[in-house]
């Protein structure tokens, strides 16, 4: 009965403690990077958070169209 319990809370499908200690870490690293994209650039945390939001659109953008490049021969196969 222990371990049913443990495995409850421990949350293996990503809830439970494990869920909110994961969402934790990553606020944490959002968080961190805000802050320094605030300290170099010298402006306010919202105008950092937009410029975050910029860099992750870039790299998902990037990533788009890299996929989109290489993958082009594949799907024609079919």
């Amino acid at each position: 009965m222990l371990s049913l319990n443990s495995s409850l809370l421990l949350g293996r499908r990503g809830g439970g403690l494990g869920g909110m200690v994961g969402w934790f870490i990553r606020i944490v690293i959002y968080d961190i990077c805000i802050t320094g994209i605030s300290d170099v650039f010298g402006v306010s945390r919202m105008v950092a958070l937009f410029i975050f939001l910029g860099i992750l659109g870039l790299i998902s953008l990037g990533g788009y169209l890299l996929r989109n490049k290489y993958a082009t021969g594949a799907a024609d196969d079919f």
